[in-house]
């Protein structure tokens, strides 16, 4: 069985700043589509995340896409009423192929993973 090599995109939260939604999404469907996996410094907000899921649903349709699979963990914080003014941001947000990412567990602190 021959190992094939699995490529991860490291994003910096400065370069997805500088970027329009359009433009991280574009950005991440191309690389997921590609079998990249990619890993956001930190992860889009829930706006952002949601039009993902349809840009995926739209590109799974036109193509042998399988989707993507996404695991995030919030930032830590304290409640307090001024949390719910701002939106939570995520730490980490990893984002991959569905049919070669699959996640074992979610713990607080930890994304356990296997890569296909």
């Amino acid at each position: 069985m021959e190992a094939q090599n699995i490529q991860i995109n490291m994003i910096s939260a400065n370069k997805l700043q500088a970027m329009s939604t359009m433009d991280k999404i574009s950005l991440i469907l191309n690389d997921v589509s590609s079998g990249r996996i990619v890993i956001l410094e930190r992860g889009l907000d829930p706006r952002e995340e949601a039009q993902l899921i349809e840009h995926t649903m739209l590109k799974i349709r036109d193509s042998q896409f399988y989707g993507i699979e996404i695991q995030s963990y919030p930032r830590e914080g304290r409640p307090s009423p001024w949390n719910i003014l701002r939106r939570p941001d995520n730490r980490v947000t990893v984002i991959g192929p569905a049919d070669r990412l699959k996640t074992l567990k979610k713990e607080k602190d930890i994304i356990s993973a296997v890569i296909s």
